[in-house]
């Protein structure tokens, strides 16, 4: 308890925090609404030993503060987990410059950060847990809203980099990532189709050559995401697909290029 610390950028409510920022005051931080100062603080924190966690909403978590990001957790490898409320389009009543349709892309474009992006409230709180042991920067990108339906009916191993096949399908595949997996499984449980699910709930790093072992003969793959068409999960298969030489069809279901 001693070295662990959470800094936020004036969320304490929307982060769910109030409670543990009024039994744990020394292990809580407010920078106000300074995303910068908020990597900073939480990079010295870091280099001082703590286990920092920060939060804020995703876009201004990523996005406003992307150089600070780059150098003290990308080049400088301070082990800081970033917390992103609210990714994709949840918030578009406050607007588009509270959705965040590009954090994917910008995040797996530095070195050395893992992104972890559950899809649902189990997962939230073993990402939380597998990221406070996790040796260097992690960004957790949180999707959905507040009625997300349980994916997983047992426990289960959370192992970063790991795909889950939730349900086996013989020819045809969903790839998923967020609270979307929670969708695409109620739409395969309540359907008659042959349709595998997969869990990608790690999008850096993934362990390869699972992956490839669990679609290397399917006919068709289908990717479900809240992010731009650009950088997300249907280039992260695209990429793997040319790397292995793989032979499926792949139907991408994403956000356009376009506000």
């Amino acid at each position: 308890q001693e070295k662990f610390m959470i800094v936020t950028s004036d969320v304490s409510t929307s982060a769910g925090l109030d409670r543990f920022r009024k039994m744990y005051q020394e292990n809580y931080y407010d920078v106000g609404i300074a995303e910068q100062n908020l990597i900073g603080v939480a990079s010295g924190l870091s280099h001082m030993g703590y286990n920092v966690f920060t939060t804020t909403f995703a876009p201004f978590q990523t996005m406003r503060c992307l150089e600070q990001i780059k150098v003290n957790a990308g080049y400088m490898r301070n082990k800081i987990t970033m917390v992103g409320l609210a990714s994709g389009v949840v918030l578009n009543t406050l607007g588009f410059t509270h959705c965040s349709i590009e954090d994917i892309s910008i995040m797996k474009s530095i070195p050395g950060i893992t992104i972890l992006s559950p899809s649902d409230p189990a997962e939230v709180y073993k990402s939380i847990f597998a990221a406070y042991n996790h040796d260097g920067p992690v960004y957790i990108r949180l999707t959905g809203g507040a009625n997300i339906k349980p994916v997983y009916e047992d426990d289960y191993d959370f192992v970063i980099g790991e795909p889950i096949e939730l349900i086996r399908g013989r020819e045809n595949t969903v790839i998923s990532t967020g609270s979307i997996v929670s969708n695409c499984y109620q739409a395969i449980k309540d359907s008659n189709h042959d349709l595998g699910l997969i869990n990608l709930h790690t999008l850096k790093p993934i362990n390869e050559l699972s992956l490839v072992k669990l679609i290397r003969e399917k006919r068709k793959i289908y990717t479900f995401e809240e992010h731009s068409s650009i950088g997300g999960l249907a280039s992260i298969i695209l990429e793997i697909k040319e790397k292995y030489s793989l032979k499926f069809e792949i139907i991408s279901t994403s956000l356009p290029d376009e506000y």
